[in-house]
């Protein structure tokens, strides 16, 4: 294991490479195309978002099944075949003739994109550097905001120059072309697994050191803690997922132009590297349950600020707002699990965890058509959706004491 994050710079890398690479999976990107796949394939809002919700459910479901490949010694052939397979499917999305197919790719954005990419590099950075996880965990994670604040852009810039599906096979292009290679090689001398502990002789892992066993993920699913904690941990990709869906509808009811997000876009990804690396810092230090407490109420505050906001310079703040539970998000929920259940089953537990993410951010756009379908307006939404950010908060509170109770338990 090295013995610094400058020991590691390598590894560092190919976790930032990961988590950028995993863009073309995410919400943020594919809703920027939306409007051109419904009109070139003849697809209603309504049912492309149902293919999207349905895509991303199917997803949700093979992660528990699949998070344990990342329990493997060697995590290099993993990573290169999940770039490889999220190259394959952005290709497919260029080439698609006919809606048919739509869904079986939007699975495969989802999956191997949003889903498996993210779970690979964090395992990777958790097991790589146990004495820095926080930091690592953060450094990593820069990845996605970075992918927020150079991909729309470029994006618009190509989809106008060349049209949508010359700006995926674009995509395709640097994913197994820059992405794929890169990742084989920065991986090519990947750390050796931690050896398991000799009787007697403790663990190797200062975290499950200090007191923290090596849980299976079939223990883990019977634990009540893990229960408890998911209202606080499954709100940012149910929230932040509902905020980038609604772009255009919430343009529309306010009167703003979608260049007011596309312009917001850099400082909500800003505000997720500076609070992605503060929260990094904060967890190496006092562990990750510090944060539990706190981590939601910006985004609390954002959707309501969307929600009740006229002016549109106040979507600026309200992003900075998301950005800041994004960051604390991203390494919050790379680091949380090392510290509850160990390290040994980590791509188990992760995937486990992983998918509840994955599921929360596929109801959420399907809950924001089925209520405008209703006639409930995004905006009552927005607001319904930040005061559920500030309760799952408060309990935050109350559970963070519950983890702290169980470290000092095992560590007394």
């Amino acid at each position: 294991m090295p013995n610094s994050l400058a020991g590691g710079l390598r590894w560092l890398i190919a976790g930032w490479l990961l988590t950028f690479s995993s863009s073309f999976g995410q919400t943020f990107f594919v809703s920027m195309f939306i409007g051109q796949i419904q009109a070139d394939l003849g697809l209603s809002a309504g049912v492309f978002g149902s293919l999207y919700s349905a895509a991303t459910l199917a997803s949700a479901t093979c992660l528990i099944f699949a998070g344990r490949i990342a329990d493997r010694p060697r995590l290099q052939g993993l990573a290169a075949a999940v770039v490889l397979a999220l190259g394959v499917t952005t290709l497919l999305l260029a080439l698609v003739p006919h809606a048919a197919f739509l869904i079986f790719i939007l699975f495969g954005l989802r999956f191997f994109g949003q889903g498996m990419m993210l779970h690979v590099a964090m395992t990777g950075m958790v097991r790589w550097f146990p004495a820095a996880r926080g930091k690592a965990v953060a450094i990593a994670a820069l990845g996605h905001p970075s992918g927020e604040a150079i991909l729309p852009i470029l994006a618009v810039t190509l989809i106008a120059a060349v049209g949508w599906r010359d700006t995926w096979m674009i995509a395709s292009a640097l994913l197994i072309g820059v992405s794929l290679p890169l990742v084989f090689l920065l991986l090519n001398r990947e750390p050796p697994p931690e050896p398991a502990p000799v009787d007697g002789q403790g663990d190797a892992d200062p975290a499950t050191a200090a007191g923290v066993r090596h849980w299976t993920r079939a223990e883990v699913l019977r634990d009540g803690l893990f229960y408890a904690l998911q209202p606080g941990i499954l709100a940012p990709p149910f929230v932040l997922t509902a905020i980038w869906y609604s772009q255009v509808p919430v343009a529309e009811a306010k009167g703003w132009s979608l260049t007011a997000f596309a312009a917001s876009t850099p400082f909500y990804a800003a505000m997720t590297v500076i609070t992605s690396l503060a929260a990094g810092v904060v967890i190496d230090r006092f562990g990750a349950r510090r944060i539990l407490p706190v981590y939601l109420l910006p985004m609390a505050c954002s959707a309501l600020l969307i929600g009740f906001a006229h002016e549109p310079w106040l979507l600026t703040v309200a992003l900075i707002l998301a950005g800041m539970t994004a960051g604390g998000a991203n390494t919050l929920l790379g680091a949380l699990w090392a510290e509850l259940y160990g390290t040994r089953h980590l791509g188990a537990v992760r995937g486990l965890a992983t998918s509840g993410l994955v599921f929360a951010s596929a109801l959420s756009p399907a809950l924001v058509g089925l209520l405008s379908d209703a006639g409930i307006g995004v905006e009552t939404t927005l607001i319904a959706l930040g005061l559920y950010a500030l309760l799952a908060s408060a309990v935050m509170a109350v559970v963070a004491g519950r983890v702290g109770a169980r470290r000092a338990g095992a560590t007394g």
